[in-house]
């Protein structure tokens, strides 16, 4: 348990410090370092079950993988693309809480 453990929070740690370097004062990367950031607190204080961090990684990585594709296909995001993430973030944002605020220990 413990090493799942270390070895998650070592992957945020390595998710949030790439992110974090593409980031812009207000852009997506910078939601998704936050929101990064937040699992890992729950991993650390116990709010978030292992099986509950790997669904909410999983949807993480599915948002990554999308804004790659986004970019990729014209150079950066046009304003529909950027609304699709922004939509993804915010329900993930709330799962995040939701998980993080359930009773599961």
């Amino acid at each position: 348990m413990k090493l799942v453990r270390l070895t998650t929070i070592a992957a945020l740690a390595l998710t949030l410090s790439a992110a974090s370097a593409f980031a812009g004062p207000r852009g997506i990367n910078t939601r998704q370092a936050r929101q990064q950031h937040r699992i890992a607190e729950g991993i650390e204080n116990g709010t978030l079950t292992p099986r509950e961090t790997a669904r909410l990684e999983k949807q993480e990585a599915r948002i990554n993988e999308l804004e790659a594709k986004d970019r990729r296909s014209g150079g950066g995001l046009n304003p529909r693309e950027h609304a699709q993430l922004e939509r993804l973030l915010n329900s993930e944002s709330h799962r995040i809480y939701k998980q993080k605020h359930d009773a599961q220990k």
